[in-house]
């Protein structure tokens, strides 16, 4: 066993991967496979329309050619600027396919983050989805040495680049193809920085081919068998959903592309994915919807009651046993009468869904199961190429994120920090050799997390190993659990515990209008009309002092919250609180409210009631 690794697991490899080719192998091999199915979707006119295997790798042949009559060339850096679109990944795949360096940026990036980015990666040319976009980049062009060119793809870009490859011969394009390497760096995908500076990982053409071959033997039913469907809508720019994209190349995947958030549902009816990706808050607002559509009557007591068996009988699946007499009644029962309703938003295909990005309340967890939609966790970071681990329908145990990927090995270090060894870790961290040092010992590469491993090789996420709350008594406490069981509230938008040398554990707790006005108006109330009315609320803190009365009955006294304060604002990405992952940055949070944080600790802990 290695040097400080206390214990491992490695899920075997059933068929041997060549890593060493590119990603552009992958595109041919799906066009070779499957000609005629669909691989890239997108709608237009309200209609879904796109290219099928052979289509989109003779378009991706078509820009390269473009690539290379423009003078680009392998090693060049080229950032893309937009949301997800159908030409992300055109764009993506075909610099991909001539050694070009791709650099993302998450359209939410300000301009000095372009700038950043950009100095930091070298960027040579840049592709804005529109004119807002595109300006961002014009605002800071003279600071960026590197910049040669800024399109814009509304404005034709992609025909402007086919173009310029009207004189490149098919054997030049080969040539250049055939260049390219597994070891290649394809892609610098910049950490969104919850703990620090971003970091930019270097990913290889080995690391994605690796990561994506392994996930499909891994996990054929979601990616390799017939007519697999996702439908994306996480951004591109974001590592996983990029895995996405090359686990479509690799496998059987169809791919719905879409940005637009106000018709997810509608999108989920008409393109009937069979696998749903979203993070936790997703199924939060589902299962609060169908609650606060239940209403408070004789519905909300079916409702309640049919929510309680539900989470009974994944709790009951889980030991090994199962539901009564009278309770596998009831349940069926349940089963056309309301769990069949809510099974309808994900669609009519819907097989399952995974989710990750941050803990999930077991509680949601059992209940989604009950109801027949599993919600099988996964962990992975940018550093790994996306999934390292992912629970499977025959491999799961709510409370884990599962088991690694095929021909992945997980470690836990000495001071219980979760270790990765496998061929999808990025090659080093960009300009960064003392960061790249330190995350890359002998082979395994140091998450930042804390956890353990079971006998099945489940992995379990205690926290983030710079996040464990030590309090002024020397109490370690883990806010991720916490803070996943009071987002469930219907009215709760974000937690973030603190405590960190503080004699007692509190929590700053932002809250969501838009569902908060629901619960308030299926109660009977009036609606606030910001939030913070919404904050000052009686009935709305009564309802949070139960969420947060619910999580302290999962730990100790002393980790336990003793005060709470409800905030009269949101993290979000555009004031610095939230990544744009949407994960929340911690130092940036108690900066912001160091005044809130001060006004908790000034008065006494209170005492413990009886």
């Amino acid at each position: 066993m290695d040097q400080q690794i206390v214990k491992q697991y490695t899920t075997p490899l059933p068929q041997p991967i060549d890593s060493d080719k590119s990603i552009f192998e992958l595109v041919k091999g799906r066009a070779e496979r499957l000609p005629d199915k669909p691989l890239i979707c997108y709608k237009e006119g309200g209609k879904w329309i796109g290219f099928n295997g052979i289509q989109f790798r003779d378009m991706v042949i078509r820009l390269a050619k473009g690539f290379l009559g423009k003078g680009i060339q392998k090693g060049d850096a080229v950032a893309i600027f937009s949301h997800t679109s159908w030409e992300w990944v055109a764009l993506d795949a075909s610099l991909l396919a001539i050694g070009a360096v791709v650099v993302p940026v998450y359209e939410t990036n300000s301009s000095a983050q372009v700038k950043q980015i950009f100095n930091d990666s070298s960027v040579a040319y840049a592709f804005a989805e529109n004119i807002d976009l595109r300006s961002k980049i014009e605002s800071v062009k003279t600071e960026i040495p590197s910049l040669k060119e800024a399109f814009t793809i509304g404005e034709g870009a992609l025909d402007a680049i086919e173009a310029f490859g009207k004189n490149i011969t098919d054997e030049e394009f080969e040539k250049a193809a055939a260049q390219v390497k597994g070891d290649d760096v394809a892609t610098i995908v910049y950490t969104s920085g919850s703990t620090g500076t971003p970091k930019g990982a270097e990913l290889t053409h080995s690391n994605f081919v690796f990561a994506a071959l392994s996930g499909c033997q891994y996990i054929p039913r979601a990616c390799n068998i017939p007519d697999r469907r996702i439908l994306m809508f996480l951004p591109l720019s974001h590592v996983f959903a990029r895995y996405m994209e090359m686990l479509a190349f690799a496998g059987t995947l169809q791919m719905g592309l879409t940005s637009n958030f106000t018709t997810i549902i509608q999108d989920f009816q008409s393109f009937g994915p069979t696998l749903l990706l979203a993070v936790p808050r997703i199924f939060e607002k589902v299962y609060n919807a169908a609650s606060q559509k239940a209403g408070t009557g004789y519905a909300g007591h079916v409702f309640a009651r049919a929510a309680k068996l539900a989470r009974l009988w994944s709790e009951r699946e889980q030991e090994g046993k199962s539901l009564g007499v009278g309770e596998k009644m009831r349940y069926s029962l349940y089963k056309k009468l309301v769990y069949s309703k809510i099974l309808e938003v994900f669609g009519p295909n819907a097989d399952f869904c995974i989710t990750g990005g941050a803990p999930i309340d077991p509680s949601l967890a059992h209940f989604f199961a009950g109801i027949g939609m599993p919600l099988l966790n996964g962990y992975g970071m940018t550093e790994t190429c996306g999934p390292v681990t992912v629970e499977t329908p025959t491999n799961k145990r709510i409370g884990t994120v599962g088991a690694p990927l095929c021909g992945m090995t997980v470690g836990i270090a000495e001071d219980g920090e979760i270790c990765i060894k496998s061929r999808s870790v990025m090659k080093r961290y960009h300009n960064m050799p003392e960061a790249t040092q330190e995350a890359l010992v002998d082979g395994w590469f140091h998450t930042g997390d804390v956890g353990d491993i079971d006998d099945a090789g489940r992995v379990l996420v205690t926290d983030r190993k710079k996040e464990l709350i030590i309090t002024a008594g020397g109490i370690n406490v883990a806010p991720a659990p916490l803070q996943a069981s009071i987002e469930c509230c219907p009215v709760v938008a974000q937690c973030l515990v603190i405590g960190n040398n503080k004699r007692f554990v509190s929590a700053l707790i932002t809250l969501d209008l838009e569902d908060t006005n629901q619960w308030l108006q299926s109660k009977g109330l009036q609606p606030c009309k910001d939030l913070k009315e919404a904050s000052e609320n009686p009935v709305v803190r009564s309802e949070v002092q139960s969420a947060v009365d619910a999580a302290n009955k999962t730990v100790s006294r002393a980790e336990s919250i003793r005060k709470f304060a409800i905030l009269p604002g949101e993290f979000t990405p555009e004031n610095g609180m939230l990544t744009v992952s949407l994960k929340v940055r911690r130092k940036q949070v108690e900066a912001h409210y160091k005044d809130v944080i001060e006004s908790i600790y000034k008065a006494p802990a209170p005492k413990k009631q009886n």
